[in-house]
């Protein structure tokens, strides 16, 4: 039988104020989701717009006129243009998008409108995933759906209104129900070998450590729970003072920071005698660096990365997507037992004119010890332990001689300010020293055997190197704050942070975390190489895009028959429609309003109307919904067929007026 189209004019009549609402409330749910990586002042405009559009319509329906609606599309376009300096690429392209969808809601006014609308807000929901793919970011997109479906089922026709809880049920059922079909599009649809939005843009800040320190700047890290890394043990895990992985090794002072060497190609990797060493496997989130943090000190670069001069290890690529990489290290161990006169020289180098009082104090303990170049270490780590300094993440800002100021003056700060200015002391007294930042600590993790490390685990420490033991690590903020080292880095803040020491906090961030980690193997991690490998199991050990296509066309086909086959069988087990029209028969009869075998239910309900004046209005309601549903729909929604069930459970019919 053809179906005969939709009048034209339904569809292009005005929407009502539920439905108009519903698509606000999309709209709205969509511009929350994207606020995060929007300008803020964008993002309020859009909000100002939305809101006033919504206003709007409340007290005149109509679009609004295209004299205000096309400044705004100008403006939108040129502000994008001049905040991004293009249109093109992810961020600039979806502000561009958000922006486009809100002021689609200027002109939404039919149903033609409404659904041109949803869709485009779909498409801007799963744009999000393209800056976050997180457990939690997915399961945000997956329910900003909700209202999405809701306004559809708004915009149906003879569609009785049902109560806020029956309609998120209602369409959570419909989510739940795509989920086999999306989970053969996740495993068989072919992947790209590379992003589909290609390079991130360069406006994007990735927070991680940096080839650079200056007193300071280690803030932002310290204050960020996000994982940085997960580490895997050949065995057990290492004591907590000895969880140091090494990032970057600086050398070069400038009086303001400290900055990497850059490496010289003849200079040979620093020579190690290892005692005992520990094997392990590390899951590294992007950082868009190369460094690839180790557990100090690694005995060979993993694969895909090369062993600098310092034993920093440098992946050949940026590290742009979650890599996993395997190595062994040295916790026990001599580095670098001779050192040749230049790296001796670049070790002590230390600009002039900074920090005199510095110099003093180093030159006061040379004299005081002589040659024992371990008496002036530990002088210095007396002076931190017995001088009053206190650990802090707000330190007071310094000046021009930071060193000086730090030591004589705020005596206040965190690793950054305890390594660079124990550096600069040896150096002064005439150690060779640098000053290495990584991370240090993390939460062992007992349900699932990994070492979670945040980014607030980043640290910076010292090496100095003593005659007949090489390179050492000296880690001066332990001489301030122990529980640094011995119990993290939230125990090492004191009451700055009681909130986030509180331990069943704690551990429901880190037992969390276990969650997280499997989203990211098996989810985020499940890549085209992976891919091929998924029929590995049943002797097949590349499956290429044919094979994945054909898997994909004859899953579809069982699916959908599997589906079409389910809903002939409930449509022809029970007419739920024809049922409730029984059983409003069945209450009418009861008063004697019988119905007659010859007459037609538009009839028979305009004679009950007359027989029961005072509920006319409810008997016309429930005939006109019954006709619709019966005779103006091939196949009416379950949701339709349900509100019209309710009504009639609800209609309580009284005495017949003679």
């Amino acid at each position: 039988m053809k179906r005969t189209p939709r009048p034209q004019a339904t569809i292009d009549a005005p929407i009502d104020n539920r439905a108009f609402d519903l698509l606000s409330g999309t709209l709205a749910m969509v511009l929350a989701l994207h606020a995060p990586h929007l300008p803020w002042w964008l993002s309020g405009a859009l909000a100002l717009i939305l809101g006033w559009r919504w206003w709007q319509r409340r007290q005149q329906t109509g679009r609004v006129p295209a004299w205000l609606k096309l400044p705004m599309l100008v403006l939108l376009t040129l502000v994008v243009i001049a905040w991004y300096g293009s249109i093109f690429g992810r961020e600039p392209g979806t502000a561009l998008a958000v922006g486009l969808l809100v002021l689609k809601l200027l002109e939404s006014e039919t149903e033609r409108d409404a659904r041109v609308g949803i869709s485009f807000a779909c498409f801007a929901l799963m744009v999000a995933l393209l800056f976050d793919q997180g457990l939690i970011a997915t399961l945000v997109v997956a329910l900003g759906l909700l209202p999405a479906l809701a306004t559809l089922r708004a915009l149906q026709p003879a569609r009785l209104p049902t109560s806020t809880r029956r309609t998120v049920l209602s369409n959570l059922g419909l989510l739940f129900s795509a989920l086999p079909l999306a989970l053969l599009a996740f495993l068989l649809v072919p992947r790209l070998s590379t992003p589909l939005w290609g390079a991130p843009s360069p406006r994007q800040a990735t927070t991680g450590l940096s080839d650079s320190m200056t007193p300071g700047n280690f803030t932002e890290l310290l204050t960020d729970d996000r994982p940085a890394m997960r580490v895997s043990f050949d065995g057990p895990p290492p004591a907590t003072d000895l969880r140091y992985f090494r990032a970057y090794v600086m050398g070069y002072y400038d009086g303001r920071g400290w900055h990497r060497r850059p490496p010289d190609p003849r200079e040979a990797v620093a020579a190690i005698e290892a005692g005992t060493t520990v094997s392990y496997r590390i899951t590294l989130q992007p950082t868009r660096q190369r460094v690839l943090p180790t557990l100090d000190v690694p005995l060979q670069a993993p694969t895909q990365s090369r062993m600098q001069p310092d034993r920093e290890v440098l992946a050949d690529k940026v590290v742009t997507e979650a890599i996993s990489y395997a190595a062994t290290s040295a916790s026990r161990y001599r580095l670098q037992a001779v050192l040749d006169p230049a790296s001796r020289q670049r070790s002590l180098q230390l600009p002039t004119a900074f920090n005199p009082r510095s110099h003093a104090l180093a030159a006061q303990w040379r004299q005081r010890f002589g040659s024992d170049d371990a008496a002036i270490v530990d002088a210095a780590l007396a002076l931190f332990h017995d001088g009053g300094f206190r650990y802090t993440l707000a330190p007071a800002p310094l000046g021009r001689d930071s060193i000086d100021d730090f030591l004589f003056s705020t005596q206040e700060g965190f690793c950054e300010h305890y390594a660079s200015s124990f550096t600069v002391l040896m150096r002064a007294a005439g150690i060779p020293a640098r000053v290495v930042t990584g991370y240090q600590g993390g939460y062992w993790n007992k349900l699932a055997d990994y070492l979670l490390v945040r980014n607030s685990d980043a640290h910076a420490w010292s090496e100095v190197w003593l005659a007949g033991r090489g390179w050492v690590r000296v880690d001066p903020t332990a001489a301030v704050r122990p529980e640094r080292v011995t119990l993290g880095a939230s125990a090492a803040a004191g009451d700055q942070r009681d909130w986030y020491r509180n331990d069943w906090l704690q551990d429901v961030r880190n037992r969390w975390d276990v969650v997280n980690r499997w989203w990211d193997q098996a989810v985020v991690g499940f890549d085209a190489l992976r891919q091929r490998g998924l029929l590995t199991p049943f002797g097949i050990r590349n499956t290429d895009t044919g094979m994945l296509g054909l898997l994909l066309a004859i899953s579809s086909v069982l699916f959908v028959a599997l589906g079409l086959g389910w809903a002939l069988w409930r449509r022809e087990a029970r007419d739920h429609l024809r049922a409730a029209m029984h059983r409003l028969e069945s209450k009418l009869a009861r008063r004697g309003i019988t119905r007659r075998s010859s007459e037609g239910p538009q009839h028979y309900l305009s004679r009950a109307a007359r027989a029961l004046p005072t509920q006319r209005h409810e008997l016309e309601a429930l005939m006109n919904l019954y006709l619709s549903l019966r005779y103006a729909q091939d196949h009416p929604s379950t949701e339709s067929v349900r509100a019209f069930s309710v009504a009639v459970r609800e209609f309580r019919p009284l005495d017949v007026v003679k």
